[in-house]
């Protein structure tokens, strides 16, 4: 990457709440982003490693809740504090991404920003980085929304699809194309007719962009949404600036990035990438990017004094603290087992654990969600 690129590439890192597919271990205090799924670290922490790999810690920023900051500065110590903007509501990504390149504007005029969502899972680093470089080369280049695209392996309904154009210019090795349209979540049979088309890739959720072309952007599609921009960008660094925050939060509607910018701007450019991702959406996701034994299990023990054993169980997840956990004659389970709940659910039923979590509340377990 350019020195140029190099000196004004930022990350912000999107740190909200949710992820219901993943109850009972991920609750409202403790969402999926902040705990252990995959390893020694939580998937915030791999975050914020990603993150190192193109820039210091100075230049990592993270648009979260108000609840969280405490888990953020004790999982990330080294971020400074004044580089975490706390939303007083969640109002999903445009908002997100529009206050956190007003922060960064604010110190650096020429900043170039890269996205990160602070649940996905990379499994190339090395490749990752060079992908984010490329992106930021581009969108320092001119006044591109660049979007890297990942080739889809089956049709999911929970993705957006970007459809490649014409080849741009090839850059440090990258080729960038523009495209033809953007998609978000299409239903079952739009998402099998893109994948077999071949020209679709899914939006991996990693835009980079200066700040003057997502403003501009924001400014240009989602007019309400720039007119509170605007009175937030004038109270920074003053003693109203809370208070503009909270009133202008309290006004916006909630629209993500992807509807609001990507199905609508003429310059967003698509990069392809090769390296493996995944949204860690869901306990199935979670089983199918770690770390199986010789019958297929996926067994997590997260702290405690628990303990598993298992006779004849193959391909389930089985995740687990304090208990003992056994299993005899099963297959294809999801077990995942806390201090206070037991969830059992057949694996291709993941997607349905947030209908489950939704159907709780209604019963009023909310101590339990």
């Amino acid at each position: 990457m350019e020195e140029f690129q190099e000196k004004h590439l930022y990350v912000l890192i999107l740190c909200g709440g949710g992820g219901k597919r993943l109850w009972p271990r991920s609750r409202v205090k403790t969402p999926k982003q902040f705990i252990k799924l995959l390893g020694e670290r939580t998937l915030f922490q791999n975050t914020v490693a990603r993150a190192r790999k193109v820039v210091p810690y100075s230049r990592i920023f993270v648009v979260t809740n108000f609840d969280y900051m405490d888990e953020i500065r004790k999982q990330a110590p080294h971020i400074p504090r004044e580089n975490i903007i706390c939303e007083p509501q969640v109002k999903d990504t445009a908002l997100a991404m529009g206050i956190g390149a007003l922060f960064i504007q604010k110190i650096d005029p020429l900043a170039i920003i890269t996205n990160f969502a602070s649940d996905h899972h990379i499994g190339d680093i090395e490749k990752f980085s060079r992908a984010i470089k490329n992106a930021a080369s581009v969108a320092g280049r001119g006044d591109f929304l660049v979007a890297l695209g990942i080739k889809p392996s089956f049709p999911h309904t929970g993705m957006g699809y970007i459809k490649r154009g014409r080849l741009i210019r090839k850059d440090k090795g990258a080729q960038v194309f523009g495209v033809v349209e953007f998609v978000e979540k299409p239903n079952f049979e739009t998402a099998e007719r893109f994948l077999r088309e071949g020209k679709y890739f899914w939006n991996a959720n990693l835009y980079t962009w200066k700040t003057d072309s997502i403003l501009q952007a924001i400014r240009r599609h989602l007019p309400k949404l720039d007119s509170g921009l605007q009175k937030i960008k004038e109270a920074l660094g003053t003693i109203k600036e809370r208070r503009v925050i909270e009133e202008v939060y309290r006004e916006m509607d909630s629209i993500s990035i992807d509807y609001g910018i990507s199905e609508k701007a003429k310059n967003l450019v698509l990069i392809p990438c090769d390296f493996s991702w995944s949204d860690v959406g869901d306990w199935k996701v979670v089983y199918d990017v770690s770390k199986k034994d010789k019958e297929g299990n996926v067994v997590i023990f997260e702290k405690g004094r628990g303990e598993y054993v298992g006779m004849e169980t193959k391909n389930c997840l089985i995740h687990f603290s304090d208990e003992l956990i056994t299993t005899v004659g099963v297959e294809d389970l999801i077990i995942v087992d806390t201090k206070d709940t037991l969830l059992i659910a057949k694996k291709e039923r993941a997607q349905d654990v947030k209908e489950l979590v939704n159907f709780l509340k209604e019963k009023g377990k909310d101590k339990y969600l």
